[in-house]
């Protein structure tokens, strides 16, 4: 069987990947012109140039192949033009779906983000795959370009295209290469840059069962349906504090007040849009996010799928372990 997997350059992406070759499944990448595709090299999978927004890329990219795995997104906290990221979300997504369709793609699988799944006012309550929401709900052009994304998504499954939708929480691991703003937090933190934090929740699981959560979700998934696929519910305080006994650190003990972090991230994002155009380093999206706790209940995607749940430390370790390895952090032997 051959698979086409979209955004396998990335972090999610990669690791459904590396999970399918294992599987004996043979993996074609669509990568974007200029992408740094060193590590799916070594994987040995085919490479096809093109991209998502181009229609007819995607198509020729899905010739011969019998299953897609759509993992390609554009995920970001703060961009300085948004049209960017609706373009790759919602518009690449309906062409990626389109062109599934007129190819006669025996299964899909789309990688949606559990953030689609979170009420505006969630303050720890279990958000599940039938939580009611709204685009109102939506926190960021991230979330709301996944939210409108999933829309085009079951606008297909009502063309009979048999699309499964799997919602990732927060996925930690090996190969987080951006990083992702959860593993710049773990940097961030062994590289003594985390004085303080905010009060948060989320839901964190190991990066390697998501990508066999996605090729569960082939196998045993129904079309039209989303499964959850996370693990274990921790506030941030707590995440940082099992983060600090594992690197042997001391986690940081100040809990900063939720108006003047939004304050302050509304001055850094003000000059990041007007003056200097680069990221800020308090992302307004970011704080406006970290007011609800995203927890979840990911008991559906356990069992129907026989989703994993490898245990958030391994995650951690493995995390950390990378980070170390290729430079993203020295001196490993400090403690704090």
């Amino acid at each position: 069987m051959k698979a086409l997997v979209t955004g396998a350059t990335g972090f999610v992406g990669f690791h459904v990947a590396k999970t399918l070759q294992e599987k004996g499944v043979e993996v074609r990448a669509l990568i974007r012109a200029g992408s740094d595709t060193s590590d799916l090299g070594q994987l040995g999978v085919e490479l096809c140039e093109g991209d998502i927004r181009d229609y007819g890329s995607v198509r020729k990219a899905l010739e011969g192949c019998a299953q897609l795995y759509h993992a390609a997104a554009d995920y970001r906290l703060w961009v300085p033009d948004p049209k960017t990221m609706y373009e790759t979300n919602v518009q690449g997504t309906a062409n990626v779906m389109r062109a599934a369709l007129e190819a006669g793609t025996e299964k899909v699988v789309y990688t949606s983000s559990a953030g689609t799944l979170v009420p505006k006012r969630s303050r720890g309550t279990m958000c599940h795959e039938e939580t009611v929401v709204d685009l109102s709900d939506m926190t960021g052009h991230y979330k709301r370009s996944k939210f409108l994304a999933e829309r085009q998504v079951y606008a297909f499954v009502d063309k009979g295209l048999p699309v499964v939708i799997v919602n990732p929480t927060t996925p930690i691991g090996p190969m987080d290469r951006k990083p992702t703003p959860t593993g710049k937090v773990i940097v961030d933190f062994l590289s003594g840059r985390m004085p303080a934090f905010i009060d948060t929740g989320l839901n964190f699981v190991d990066v390697d069962d998501v990508g066999l959560g996605h090729w569960l979700a082939s196998m045993h998934g129904a079309p039209g349906e989303r499964y959850v696929l996370g693990n274990r519910n921790m506030s941030l305080g707590e995440f940082l504090g099992v983060l600090g006994r594992i690197s042997n650190r001391k986690p940081p003990r100040l809990k900063l007040p939720y108006v003047p972090v939004l304050f302050a991230a509304y001055i850094d994002e003000a000059v990041s849009t007007w003056i200097s155009h680069v990221q800020p380093r308090i992302p307004l999206t970011g704080v406006k996010m970290a007011k609800s706790r995203m927890y979840f209940d990911c008991s559906k995607a356990v069992r129907t799928l026989g989703m994993p749940q490898t245990s958030v430390e391994k995650a951690m370790e493995k995390s950390i372990d990378w980070y170390y390895r290729k430079g993203y952090v020295r001196n490993r032997s400090s403690g704090g």
